[in-house]
C-alpha cells in the first residue's frame, strides 16, 4: 500500500514531492504540479531551441532550417509511444486510487518494455528511411543533407528519448512532477554544453547538436531509471521483474493507441504544413522554426494543465470520487486560461530580441512575428480543447478526444493546404488555418463533454 504523506521521505528520490490528489484542497495542488510540469517541457523544448541558436548562429541559416525542418517528422515518429506513455499514466493513476499495488508494479515494468522495444524501432526504421523521410518534406537542395545527417543521429537516440518519457509518465501517475524536472535540469546544462563543445570546439555542424541532444537524454534517462530502482514505492523498478504483462499491456494500449494515433496524424498534418512552409523558402523555414520555439514554451504551459486534470482526475475516478474530477475540471480550465493567456502575452511583447536569439535577419524576424499572432489567437481555444481532452482521457476514455482531434484539426488543416493556400500560397494564409481549426476542436469537445458526463459512470466500465 502506498504509505501517507508523513511517511515520503523514508521513500527515496524525492518522493516527498509527490501530491496527494485524493484528499485536502485542489487549487494549490494543480498549480503545484503543473509548474514543474511546464518547466520541464519548456526544457526538452530548449534540446531543440538550443540546437537552433547554436547552428542558426555559428552555422547558417541553412543548417538552422535543417533542424526545424525535422521537427514535424520526428513528432510524428515519436508521438504513438508519448501516447502510450499516457496511457501508463492514466492506469498507474487509477491503480493508486485503487490501492493495486500489485497493477501499478506490473505498469511500470511494461512501460519500461514498451519503450525500449519502441525506440529501437524507431531508430532502426529511422537509419534505414530517413533520405526517403526527408525528400518527402520537400526541403530546398542545400538543406536535404544536412536534414538527413540530423535526423539520422536523432533518430538513433529513440530507445533513451522514450525511456525518459515512460519513466516521466510513471513519477507524475504518483504526483511526482519534481524529479522528471530535476534530471532534465541535469541535462539541459549538459546539452547546452556539448552543443558548445561540438560545433565550436569540433567544428561540427548538425551533426554535434544531434549528439549533444542524445547525450543529454541519456542522461536524464539514466537519472530516472535510477531513482526508480531505489524507491519503496510501488512503483520501484526491479530488473527481475522487467517484462510485458498482457494483462496491463491491454489496459495500457486501450487508453494510449489512440492517443498516439492521434498524434501521429497530428504530426502528419504538420508535416503537410511543413512542406507548404518550405515551399516559401529558407527564409520562412529559418522564420517558422524560430517562432516555433518561442510559441511552444506557452503551449508547455497549457498542456501542463491538460495533463493534470488527466491524472488527478485518473487517482480520483479510481477512488470513486466524481466531486473531485469536476472540480478538477474547472480549476484546471481557469487556470490554464490565465497562464497562457500571461505566457503568450509576454512573449508577444518580446518577440522581436526574443527571435533575434535565433537569428538576425529582418526578414526572417519579421515572419516570426506573423507566425507568433496567428498561434497565439489560435490558443485562446486550445487551451479549452487541452484540458477537456485531459478530463476525458482521465476516465479512461481516450478514442473521443482522438477523434475529434483528428477531424477538428487534422481534416480542416490538410483541407485547407490543398485548397485555400493553392490558391493563395503565403505564410499568413498558412497560418490562418490554426485558429480556424482550434475553434472547430474545442467548440466539439465542449459538446461531447456536456453530453458524455463520465464523472457518472464512475461505478461502471469506464472505471
Amino acid at each position: 500500500m502506498i504509505k501517507c504523506n508523513h511517511c515520503h521521505r523514508k521513500e527515496g528520490i524525492h518522493m516527498e514531492n509527490r501530491i496527494d490528489m485524493l484528499n485536502g484542497s485542489l487549487g494549490d495542488k494543480i498549480i503545484k504540479y503543473a509548474i514543474p510540469l511546464a518547466v520541464t517541457g519548456v526544457l526538452q523544448q530548449l534540446f531543440n531551441a538550443a540546437d537552433l541558436a547554436v547552428v542558426g548562429r555559428f552555422s547558417g541559416k541553412e543548417a538552422m532550417a535543417a533542424v526545424g525542418g525535422n521537427a514535424p517528422v520526428i513528432g510524428l515518429l515519436i508521438n504513438l509511444f508519448v501516447g502510450i506513455s499516457l496511457g501508463s499514466n492514466v492506469i498507474i493513476a487509477r491503480s493508486i486510487g485503487q490501492k493495486d499495488n500489485e497493477n501499478i508494479s506490473k505498469s511500470v515494468h511494461t512501460s519500461v518494455i514498451i519503450a525500449l522495444l519502441g525506440g529501437l524501432l524507431l531508430a532502426v526504421l529511422g537509419e534505414l528511411l530517413a533520405p526517403v523521410i526527408v525528400n518527402m518534406l520537400d526541403v530546398p537542395t542545400d538543406v536535404y543533407p544536412l536534414a538527413v545527417k540530423y535526423l539520422r543521429i536523432y533518430l538513433a537516440g529513440m530507445p533513451v528519448i522514450l525511456l525518459y518519457n515512460f519513466e516521466a509518465a510513471i513519477f507524475r501517475s504518483c504526483g511526482n512532477t519534481q524529479t522528471p524536472l530535476a534530471a532534465l535540469v541535469v541535462s539541459g546544462i549538459l546539452n547546452v554544453i556539448l552543443n558548445l563543445f561540438f560545433v565550436l570546439g569540433l567544428g561540427m555542424d548538425v551533426d554535434g547538436v544531434a549528439a549533444a541532444t542524445v547525450l543529454s537524454n541519456l542522461a536524464s534517462s539514466a537519472i530516472l531509471f535510477a531513482a526508480l530502482m531505489k524507491t519503496n514505492l510501488p512503483v520501484r523498478i526491479n530488473l527481475r521483474k522487467i517484462r510485458v504483462y498482457g494483462d496491463v499491456l491491454g489496459q495500457i494500449l486501450i487508453i494510449g493507441i489512440p492517443s498516439g494515433i492521434q498524434g501521429m496524424i497530428f504530426s502528419f498534418a504538420n508535416i503537410i504544413i511543413q512542406s507548404a512552409v518550405n515551399s516559401l523558402g529558407t527564409t520562412v523555414m529559418a522564420a517558422s522554426s524560430a517562432a516555433y520555439n518561442l510559441e511552444i514554451f506557452s503551449y508547455y504551459i497549457m498542456n501542463s494543465f491538460g495533463q493534470a486534470c488527466t491524472t488527478f482526475v485518473g487517482q480520483n475516478c479510481g477512488a470513486v470520487n466524481g466531486g473531485r474530477c469536476r472540480k478538477t475540471l474547472k480549476l484546471c480550465l481557469m487556470q490554464s486560461l490565465i497562464s497562457t493567456a500571461a505566457a503568450s502575452g509576454i512573449i508577444l511583447l518580446f518577440s522581436r530580441p526574443l527571435l533575434g536569439i535565433f537569428n538576425t535577419d529582418p526578414a526572417v524576424i519579421a515572419s516570426g512575428q506573423v507566425r507568433l499572432r496567428y498561434i497565439f489567437f489560435a490558443y485562446l481555444f486550445s487551451f479549452a480543447q487541452e484540458v477537456l481532452s485531459g478530463y476525458l482521457r482521465g476516465f479512461g476514455i481516450s478514442f473521443i478526444p482522438a477523434a475529434c482531434a483528428v477531424i477538428g484539426i487534422c481534416g480542416v488543416r490538410l483541407t485547407w493546404i490543398f485548397t485555400v493556400f493553392r490558391q493563395a500560397p503565403s505564410f499568413a494564409t498558412i497560418m490562418q488555418v490554426y485558429p480556424i481549426s482550434l475553434c472547430i476542436t474545442a467548440a466539439a469537445i465542449l459538446v461531447i463533454t456536456l453530453f458524455v458526463k463520465p464523472s457518472r459512470k464512475l461505478k461502471g466500465e469506464i472505471c
